[in-house]
């Protein structure tokens, strides 16, 4: 495998967390929007990944080197969306009630850190494997 592989792995990993924060900030941006509609109110969104694994040709062989971070899509949640009765509310319908959307703000914002430290851990392992390479280059310096 080559160093420079690490590379495409933790950036393929940060694009991944990337796409995963930015769909959470739209989640809790919508977390209290209101609709006079089921069909109308906002959904939570989900981005979906799966791993591409990566080949070297070494002599003839095909050779499992690593994996990549693929988003696949994002997806929106089939989880019910909340009607409330607030027949003052400007967008209530004729019966009075209001949706709002099914964002759990509790598990987005569980979810924000875990995609944060995530991104962390990629950055911290593409600057460790810089350090490593650029101590590498000046052992023959010496």
């Amino acid at each position: 495998m080559s160093m420079f592989n690490i590379f495409d792995i933790a950036g393929s990993g940060m694009n991944a967390q990337s796409v995963r924060l930015n769909t959470v900030a739209s989640n809790l941006a919508n977390a209290e929007s209101a609709s006079n509609t089921e069909a109308g109110a906002y959904r939570s969104k989900h981005p979906v990944f799966s791993a591409v694994m990566m080949n070297a040709m070494n002599g003839g062989s095909n050779m499992q080197v690593g994996a990549k971070v693929k988003v696949d899509d994002v997806i929106e949640s089939d989880a019910p969306v909340q009607k409330r009765y607030e027949p003052n509310h400007p967008l209530a319908d004729v019966d009075g009630n209001v949706f709002y959307s099914n964002v759990n703000v509790v598990e987005q914002m569980a979810d924000m850190i875990s995609a944060s430290r995530s991104f962390q851990a990629d950055v911290e392992l593409m600057s460790t494997s810089k350090t490593l390479m650029l101590r590498t280059l000046q052992l023959g310096q010496s």
